[in-house]
């Protein structure tokens, strides 16, 4: 049993070898050719051409340090993973980032160094930027908490630029607690997709929704641009808050879209135009530019129903 196992770690050590050389030979750069790319570089020029291998509980890796070992859990949210090697009665944690993990046929596990973002808020503004752009400027995207403070809903939107009285298709709408698991928006796309992307995935998604959204709309473009410009890419707005920590806020309320970020410390935004005039309700007095106005909170009643 023992030579059995003897020969079979012989077999993964040489194929392990040969495969690291062809991936050597593949994307290592010769001295006189592409001088300005790097082996990253070239392996992101290269994704098509390599074949994605699972990372999950009960991979087999390899490790230049501990030779070869068993996946024992996963967390790809963070990137950390926990490996038995040999005969070790402990587990070792090692990062996929930095500790140059490699399958067992020597491709190596490559990760993010960048923390996930939390929400996909950010991405849906540089989306809606990027249609607005084409001229679908009737395109709105509302963002507001969940009533336990742990998530942001987002609603994109179109028609009438009424922020109180929203329509509602399905597929426009979701929460930062789904996200979490599945980041992606549901329309086709992948994750990670670029602006230009998910623009086309929603295109594809419902047409006759996006067509609605063709039309000018100057004023809210122009503020949505200086805000994203402002935001992007780690800070997302909020339009709604919590009428027990005070009034409306005098700028508008930016969140963090990823953890580790610090808290934004940019120039004060403005609402969005016509914000002020289309609060109507009972929750919240508040004072806005010398006029007294009414306020509903971010968790009222019609929006906690989606």
């Amino acid at each position: 049993m023992r030579a059995a196992l003897q020969i079979v770690l012989v077999q993964l050590r040489e194929h392990h070898a040969a495969s690291q050389n062809r991936f050597i030979s593949r994307y290592t750069r010769p001295a006189d050719r592409h001088p300005d790319i790097d082996v990253g570089q070239r392996i992101l020029d290269n994704t098509n051409d390599v074949l994605m291998k699972p990372v999950a509980p009960g991979t087999v890796i390899f490790h230049r340090y501990r030779g070869y070992g068993v996946i024992t859990s996963v967390n790809l949210l963070t990137g950390w993973i926990a490996a038995r090697f040999g005969s070790e009665m402990r587990t070792l944690d090692l990062s996929l980032s930095s500790d140059e993990v490699q399958h067992a046929d020597g491709e190596p596990i490559l990760f993010r160094r960048a923390p996930p973002e939390r929400m996909p808020h950010a991405r849906l503004m540089a989306m809606v930027r990027e249609l607005h752009g084409a001229g679908y400027q009737r395109l709105y995207l509302y963002s507001w908490p969940k009533p336990s403070g742990l998530h942001w809903r987002w609603h994109l939107f179109t028609g009438r630029r009424n922020w109180m009285e929203r329509a509602w298709r399905e597929g426009w709408y979701g929460s930062g607690a789904d996200y979490n698991f599945n980041p992606i928006m549901g329309w086709g796309d992948a994750p990670g997709a670029t602006a230009q992307e998910l623009a086309s995935c929603l295109a594809q998604f419902d047409p006759q929704g996006l067509a609605q959204t063709l039309g000018r709309d100057e004023d809210h473009t122009d503020w949505f641009k200086m805000v994203c410009d402002a935001l992007l890419p780690n800070y997302a707005y909020t339009l709604g808050w919590d009428s027990r920590n005070g009034p409306v806020p005098e700028a508008l309320p930016v969140i963090a879209v990823r953890q580790g970020v610090p808290a934004y410390a940019g120039p004060q935004l403005p609402w969005p135009p016509g914000w002020a005039r289309l609060w109507t309700g009972s929750t919240a007095l508040t004072r806005l530019n010398g006029t007294s106005i009414r306020a509903n909170s971010a968790n009222a009643p019609s929006d906690a129903v989606r």
